[in-house]
């Protein structure tokens, strides 16, 4: 509140296209528009850094860093110091330090990825010859979502690269867009050998460093004092907080945490073509590069997209990008179990903002984006939390309905095929790992790579349904076939598929 107020004698000098000066009335009715963002969404706590013209106009910190109790017992009120999650919005940060290496002449965009990377390989041979850093970025190489290697199992970066070729391909090389966060690793594993340090090391020593980023680390790991939030999930309509997930293994994707003030910093540096108070992180170019829109997005990407209805929706290296009442918007979103951001830039405005939240896909974030862009530049009084409100509850009631209907679907008082104990044993994939099977009572137990675990009752047939152990994570559905000698064959678990070893 302090940070707030002192700002406000800069404020009133402040100028936004097509409106009067910036008053502390103004300022007041905004931060009260983000409190009531975060009570309509129901967000624990949240942080928000607004900046413009090349400094932070507003910065402020709502809410608790944890519920544990009724208040005061709350874990503490949120302060522009507190550590969040900055979650994929580090892909922009890992871009930055590729931009950095181009402008030295250590790589190009385009170079082959196996010149640094010749364990990566895919699928199709011709794609492991053919694609290029910027591929990588670019979310493009023709392979699915692979996060089952982070959700599923936990190994190494290496590993993940050396079971990529079993991966096969969701669509045709460069022909379309799905996102993809084990390619950002690689893009990392690339920035390590041609630095000879560690990603981590790297970020530190080239952005946090020159920016005066005091208050950011590279993953949760380096953390050492106690101001961070906590995550929190909606659990039967409860919120509830949950432990904090692994560092992550694929770190140069999204393992950044920072906080509101020093959040700003990487702002006004990304608006203004990667300077900063004595020198810049990128040439001009570079950084014209990194923001040119290169592969159509697929509008479904985003539900908030429904109600923005953007003339074209793209990506670049690390930013989506969207028109937006005629102007040219970068955004990027980050999601972790249990925590939040978002980060947008109006450029041609100089103005920008980062909103980090503890609550799972808390999309309230999306509201307070484009609130800012319309507050501080454009103009208009859309109520944004309202309508996208509105929106994903409306998403929410069809999911809802959907497992009605799946339920509905289920055919009763059928049996499995074989008794429960001739289900137990060990199943393996080459790509997903083990996964183990026992019966408890009248149910099975799924461990998977000792990072999974559901104990699941009979549904119908040979399919077992239910809620994974750790209840966040959602139902499972683990789905048995039978060969022709009538035994046990293989397990399909979540779309995971396993081979019943012998």
């Amino acid at each position: 509140m302090t940070r707030l107020y002192c700002l406000l004698f800069l404020l009133i000098t402040v100028r936004a296209v097509g409106q009067k000066p910036i008053s502390p009335k103004q300022i007041r009715e905004f931060d009260t528009y983000v409190e009531r963002v975060r009570q309509q969404w129901d967000i624990p706590g949240l942080a928000i850094t607004v900046v413009k013209d090349g400094r932070v106009l507003f910065a402020k910190g709502y809410g608790v860093r944890e519920l544990s109790g009724t208040a005061p017992a709350n874990g503490g009120p949120v302060d522009t110091q507190m550590l969040f999650a900055c979650a994929s919005t580090t892909k922009a940060m890992t871009v930055t330090l590729l931009g950095m290496l181009v402008d030295a002449g250590k790589l190009r965009w385009d170079d082959p990825v196996y010149q640094y990377l010749p364990e990566l390989q895919f699928y199709e041979p011709y794609v492991t010859r053919q694609v290029t850093i910027r591929d990588l970025l670019l979310h493009n190489t023709g392979v699915g979502g692979t996060d089952f290697f982070t959700s599923a199992m936990n190994i190494p970066a290496s590993e993940m690269f050396r079971r990529m070729v079993l991966v096969r391909p969701s669509y045709s090389f460069r022909s379309g867009y799905v996102y993809q966060n084990t390619m950002y690793s690689a893009a990392g594993r690339i920035i390590e050998r041609v630095t000879g340090q560690t990603w981590a090391e790297t970020i530190q020593a080239r952005i946090f460093q020159p920016l005066g980023m005091t208050r950011t680390v590279p993953k949760r790991g380096y953390i050492r004092d106690d101001n961070l939030t906590r995550p929190h999930v909606r659990i039967n309509d409860t919120i509830r907080v949950i432990p904090y997930g692994p560092d992550s293994e694929i770190g140069s994707a999204g393992a950044v945490w920072s906080s509101a003030d020093d959040i700003g910093k990487w702002v006004i540096c990304m608006l203004d073509s990667g300077k900063y108070a004595g020198g810049r992180l990128l040439k001009p170019a570079t950084w014209a590069e990194i923001f040119r829109p290169q592969t159509m997005v697929p509008d479904d990407e985003y539900a908030t997209m429904q109600l923005l209805k953007p003339n074209w929706f793209t990506y670049s290296l690390g930013w989506y990008q969207h028109d937006y009442r005629g102007h040219k918007v970068n955004f990027h979103t980050g999601s972790l179990a249990g925590l939040t951001a978002i980060t947008g830039q109006l450029p041609n405005e100089k103005l920008g903002v980062f909103v980090f939240g503890n609550l799972d896909h808390a999309e309230g974030r999306h509201a307070l984006l484009y609130k800012t862009l319309d507050w501080f530049a454009l103009g208009g009084n859309r109520d944004w939390s309202t309508e996208f409100k509105n929106l994903y509850d409306g998403l929410a009631r069809q999911s809802r309905e959907a497992g009605q209907a799946l339920e509905a679907r289920r055919v009763a008082n059928t049996k499995t095929t074989l008794p429960l104990p001739a289900y137990a044993g060990t199943y393996t994939s080459p790509l997903y790992g083990e996964a183990t099977v026992t019966v408890t009572g009248d149910r099975l137990a799924f461990n998977l790579n000792n990072v999974l675990t559901a104990t699941l009752p009979h549904w119908q047939y040979d399919t077992f349904r239910g809620s994974y152990d750790n209840t966040w994570t959602g139902k499972a559905t683990a789905q048995f076939t039978l060969s022709p000698a009538g035994t046990v064959q293989t397990l399909l678990f979540d779309g995971l598929l396993f081979q019943r070893k012998p």
